[in-house]
């Protein structure tokens, strides 16, 4: 999930951010955003104001019985509603659980919270099974996920459909021989790594995390995966904050999500 450093510019003009400077913070590893009035625009990562907005998930795989042939058709980037046909009752129960908690870590803060997601164990279990039936039959040989919630959602998916987990971190976490790729932040840089010989050249990979923001992660983690000579499926994400426009920096990379927070 995309690191940010204090004291953000922001007014949206034409799609683009301007320099307008308000306060933000990065604390413990989650992105939030102060609720200031008369703002037209807010920035956010892993907290929002408003409530999740509600999407439905694609039309699942095969259930029971005999399993089709793989599927290797290359997907488009989609929101679960976009299949109109399915209409899942998991998804309502997985955004009920998704808490807001108004003032963390500081005052004026709205923090969207998914440790109420992992607390309700049904609701966990139908996120990584939407996930599943989604991947079950695209020949992944790697689950990635990256550094910190991607680590929760990635090995379950990674075990039920036969794959390895592969953990992509911050600098200096991972011990032995390691790639690296430093991707833009508003003010600055970051870096992610990832073992060498972790992704053989050829391997499907999907890449997983909580939450898509600005892209910024997930752009690199594409990057990294690219250079060892893996070919990138899809990333798949459990909400996003469409505002921020995260997928254009996944390039022709797609996208899956369940929930659209607006």
């Amino acid at each position: 999930m995309e690191a940010i450093t204090h004291q953000l510019a922001l007014r949206l003009s034409e799609g683009n951010f301007g320099r307008e400077k308000l306060p933000r913070y990065f604390e413990g590893g989650n992105l939030v955003r102060i609720k200031l009035p008369n703002t037209t625009a807010s920035f956010s990562a892993a907290a929002t104001t408003t409530t999740p907005k509600l999407a439905q998930p694609i039309r699942a795989s095969a259930g029971a019985g005999a399993r089709p042939e793989p599927d290797t058709t290359p997907f488009s980037s989609e929101m679960a509603s976009h299949d109109p046909a399915s209409k899942d009752t998991r998804i309502a129960q997985i955004s009920s659980v998704i808490r807001v908690i108004p003032d963390f870590p500081k005052p004026g803060i709205m923090f969207q919270d998914i440790t109420t997601l992992l607390l309700d164990p049904k609701a966990f279990k139908d996120t990584i099974d939407l996930f599943v039936e989604r991947y079950q039959d695209k020949k992944i040989n790697v689950v990635a996920g990256i550094e910190a919630r991607g680590f929760i959602f990635g090995p379950p998916i990674a075990l039920a459909i036969g794959a390895k987990f592969v953990p992509m971190r911050k600098p200096k976490k991972l011990p032995g021989e390691v790639i690296s790729e430093e991707y833009s932040l508003e003010y600055g840089t970051d870096v992610m790594e990832m073992h060498v010989g972790a992704v053989q050249e050829g391997e499907r990979v999907l890449i997983i995390d909580d939450l898509i923001a600005t892209g910024g992660t997930l752009g690199a983690a594409i990057r990294l995966i690219e250079r060892v000579g893996g070919t990138v499926v899809e990333c798949a994400c459990v909400i996003e904050l469409p505002e921020l426009k995260g997928r254009a920096r996944l390039g022709d990379k797609p996208l899956f999500v369940l929930v659209s927070s607006t």
